[in-house]
């Protein structure tokens, strides 16, 4: 009786995964993720090439990345290598995240600010029903054009 109920579990259990796995929800969050990594290549290709030229001609082309701190060794322990603390490659990589979101910002501001426009164009408009002039208009014309055409082609 245990392998029965050990089964349904395991069959409920398939089930319920098929149920989760196959909701859109989840599909979008995969399409969303696969989109945001390729996203990700062009927001650091912008900042990497793009950005970061132009903040080395301001800066002078400084380069934190080799700063470091070198912890020195007593002499029983020459033979093992130095340690070092790289704060340069931390303060870098704090700058290179600072500009990334920056950039994102940007371009999510510009993103938002396309679509608020989009939805500010008034959407196209039914016709109004035409004023008694138009009509009265309409029908002098129509009325105009029947006179005006040869008898053999009145309607």
């Amino acid at each position: 009786m245990a392998k029965k109920d050990g089964t349904k579990k395991t069959s409920k259990l398939i089930q319920e995964f098929k149920e989760f796995i196959s909701r859109g929800s989840v599909i979008d969050l995969a399409v969303g993720v696969i989109v945001g990594g390729a996203f990700t290549t062009i927001v650091n290709s912008l900042v990497d090439d793009i950005v970061m030229p132009v903040i080395g001609i301001i800066t002078g082309g400084i380069d934190f990345s080799s700063l470091k701190f070198t912890i020195t060794l007593p002499e029983e322990l020459v033979d093992v290598a130095p340690a070092t603390i790289n704060y340069g490659m931390f303060i870098q990589n704090v700058i290179n995240f600072l500009l990334t979101a920056l950039v994102i910002f940007f371009m999510v501001k510009a993103i938002n600010a396309f679509r608020k426009k989009k939805e500010e164009e008034p959407a196209p408009e039914e016709p109004a029903e035409p004023s008694e002039e138009v009509k009265l208009l309409t029908e002098i014309r129509d009325l105009m054009s029947a006179q005006n055409k040869p008898e053999g082609k009145k309607k």
